[in-house]
Order: structure tokens, then sequence, then C-alpha cells
């Protein structure tokens, strides 16, 4: 997905650089060669430990804050492409916080964007979720707001040669506060492994997959679209009970001494996600690895990309987790062999 010498000589900027997805896609970018990767966050350990591990004359490191305008502009001096990967990402935190989530993940996109459009970046890859389609929880909808904003922004921006298009990520497995270093965590102390609900399943994608998707959507976005993988779904429950086989052994218990505990629904949690709302489904476009939306008010983009890169238009479709395909045990224990 990623052959290509689009990277090579760029000036890079990755903004919540230390996070999983971040440092994974600075680590992926140093195989293209580029002249220089800004790693952007506020986490002083993992700014000082990302640096200490990669040892590259390539990195730079930044201090800084999406919420600091100032701090963000400057970041941004003489940057080809941006990935905004900084976010506020947990629901239960954000509904208790939300004004905090307001500040980085909508006016944090904002100072990105508007920073990206003086300095004359040329492309701006903004990291969303499933959560922000038909949201009910503030992460969402603040997720959301970030979304309109960077499409939006091809509409605003006059002249200048910036393009802003999204991806939209399913639940990404082993990131950081994900469920499965939860369970495993509550595995190995003997505890209980917390579900939900048992009905409750997720579109899922691991790492590797989710940078893949952000450096393709890097080369080939010609501004205002939404890329998703195709993902499979995955019910909850099934994870844990395949973990509790996997690793209850690992940590000296037997399978039936870490027992399932059903504690319901946090706050602002569905049961389903969606991978797109009703109406954008009618301007998705699909190839074997991925869905394009495509923007609605930009004739022509599409056409410019869609039969080099072998997209076609989709059937339209609810595209919910309620309905997809769902990943049966087997496909649990492969995946789990990675981590």
């Amino acid at each position: 997905m990623t052959g290509s010498d689009f990277y090579k000589n760029k000036k890079i900027l990755v903004t919540g650089g230390v996070g999983s997805i971040g440092s994974q896609l600075v680590r992926n970018l140093l195989k293209f060669d580029p002249a220089s990767i800004r790693v952007f966050d506020n986490n002083e350990t993992g700014l000082f430990e990302i640096e200490q591990d990669l040892h590259s004359p390539t990195i730079r490191i930044l201090v800084g804050d999406v919420r600091d305008k100032n701090r963000v502009d400057l970041a941004m001096d003489g940057i080809d492409i941006v990935f905004h990967a900084s976010a506020l990402k947990h629901v239960p935190l954000c509904e208790y916080n939300p004004f905090e989530a307001v500040k980085t993940n909508v006016l944090g996109t904002q100072n990105v964007l508007e920073a990206a459009l003086k300095n004359q970046v040329e492309k701006v890859i903004n990291i969303s979720t499933d959560k922000a389609v038909n949201p009910t929880n503030v992460m969402g909808a603040t997720k959301l707001l970030a979304e309109r904003l960077a499409i939006t922004a091809n509409y605003y921006k006059g002249k200048k040669r910036t393009i802003f298009s999204s991806v939209r990520f399913g639940n990404v497995l082993n990131s950081r506060g994900s469920v499965i270093p939860l369970f495993k965590n509550q595995i190995r102390e003997g505890k209980c492994v917390t579900i939900t609900d048992r009905e409750m399943n997720r579109f899922f994608m691991d790492i590797p997959s989710a940078v893949n998707l952000i450096l393709t959507a890097g080369r080939i976005s010609r501004g205002g679209e939404i890329f998703i993988l195709k993902m499979p779904a995955l019910k909850i429950i099934d994870l844990a009970e395949v973990m509790i086989e996997h690793y209850a052994p690992k940590f000296g218990f037997r399978p039936e001494d870490i027992p399932l505990k059903i504690i319901g629904k946090r706050n602002g949690e569905k049961l389903y996600e969606d991978l797109m709302t009703e109406e954008e489904s009618d301007r998705v476009y699909e190839n074997d690895e991925m869905f394009v939306i495509a923007p609605d008010s930009l004739p022509g983009t599409m056409d410019e990309w869609r039969v080099p890169g072998g997209f076609r238009h989709a059937d339209r479709d609810t595209y919910s987790s309620k309905n997809a395909p769902v990943a049966d045990r087997d496909r649990i224990r492969n995946l789990l062999k990675n981590f």
C-alpha cells in the first residue's frame, strides 16, 4: 500500500507523535527517506523515549500542545505534510471532562488547520474514528466536528495549495488504553475480566494496518475525502474468552480461574459502531482494501484517481458492526500471536 517515493525528501510533522499510532507512523515514515520528521507531542517522557529508541538524525523532537496556536504555527514552518494524530480518545474521560475534549479535539484541530494554511503545507491528514459517525458521546462528537473542520477547510482555503483529508479508524487493537492490554493485565493479576455488555462488538484493525491506511491516504488524497479501511467486526466477549484461554496458563492460572464480569455500558458507549452515515454511503467508493467517501461538493475529485487506484462505486449499505462479518475465535487466536 505504501511502496512509493512520495515521502522521499519531504518535511513531515506528526502531531501526537509518541502515541500508539503516531510513534509507529514515525517509524514507518523513516523507511521512505524523508528530509525530516518533526515529532510533536506534550508527552515529554514519550518524546525522550522515542528519540533514544530511534537515534535518527531525521527526527526532530518538539515539545508542544495543539491547544497552543503559536506553538503549532512555529512547529509547522517549512513543513510539506502534516499527520494530525493528537487527540483525547478515551470515551469515559471525555464524558467527564468535556471542555478538555473540545480544547484538544476541536480547537486543537482548528489550530493545526489554520497553521497549515498559513505555512502553505501541501497536505494535512486528520486521523479520526468510527465514533464520529452518529455520535452518542463527547469524544465522538468532538471527533465529528474535527472531521468536518478538516473537510470544509478545502472550501475556505481560497487559492492556497493545502489540501485536507481524513482517515476514519475502527478500534485499534493493542493500542494504549484499548481492551487488549486491559484484559491482559486483569488476567495477569488473576482478577475478573470486565465486559460492559455481552452483545457489544466493534470494527477492529491492528496498528500496522492503521498506519498503512494513513500513509496511503497521504499519497492519494486530492482533498475532502474520508478514507476507511475495510474491517471485520469482533465481539468483545469472544475476545475476552479467547484471551483468558490464551493468557491464563502463561500467568499461572487455569482459564476457569478467571471469571467474566458484566459491568454494564459506560456513559456514552454504543453496542455497535458505524463506519459511515446513510448520507455518506451515497458517495462511497471502494477497492479491495478500503472505502473512500468522496467530498460532496468538489466535483471531479474522485474521477482524478479512482481508476488508477482501482476504486469503483460501492453498493449502498449501512456499514454497521451490527451486521458486519464477525471474526471467529480462530482468527482472534491468530491475532493474539502478534501481541
